[in-house]
């Protein structure tokens, strides 16, 4: 996805802001399992996705669980270090190799001083990803896993295709063995 339509999909900008924001905007090819954000550390960029596919996750000391995929047009970002500068809780992993567009916070932070319409799109920026957080959290607390295995289905249908199913039942918060009795059920 071409960075225009992922910035209009986040809050349309005039043609004058959006030069100004892309101008700070690098274009960046990681490989498969790069560990592009590391909990415990401020994450000085935030990136959209171009191609491939990313899981953010975090360690509970035995085994890793993922909570969040992100897939073209999507953000990866820490939320704590974008908002305060602080050290970040989770790690986001690339599952594909992939080509990110990447923009610094301090430069993003400076362009919000200077350029309102970017202000207001920062801001929706972060009020979208707040609603992403509250949607997880909402459907990891009311749903059952089928459920969410369906929404997942409906947000990302390639997504079985393209993550391994360790990935899809850690963030499900089943077993592999459950998730394949999800599956066979929805056939």
């Amino acid at each position: 996805m071409e960075i225009d339509q992922i910035l209009d999909k986040i809050h349309p900008l005039s043609p004058a802001s959006k030069l100004i924001l892309k101008k700070n905007i690098l274009e960046v090819s990681l490989p498969n399992h790069t560990l592009i954000i590391q909990a415990d550390k401020v994450e000085k960029n935030i990136y959209f996705i171009k191609k491939g596919i990313a899981r953010t996750f975090s360690n509970d000391g035995e085994s890793e669980i993922t909570f969040s995929f992100g897939k073209e047009g999507d953000t990866i970002a820490s939320l704590k270090s974008y908002i305060c500068s602080e050290k970040g809780y989770e790690n986001i992993e690339l599952l594909e190799n992939s080509v990110l567009y990447e923009l610094n916070t301090e430069a993003l932070q400076n362009l919000f001083n200077e350029n309102i319409e970017i202000a207001n799109w920062g801001r929706k920026f972060a009020e979208n990803e707040l609603l992403k957080a509250e949607e997880r959290l909402i459907s990891r607390q009311l749903g059952t896993a089928a459920d969410r295995y369906m929404q997942l289905l409906k947000n990302y249908p390639d997504l079985i295709q393209r993550v391994q199913l360790g990935h899809i039942a850690s963030y499900l918060g089943i077993t592999q063995v459950s998730l394949s009795r999800i599956r066979t059920n929805i056939k």
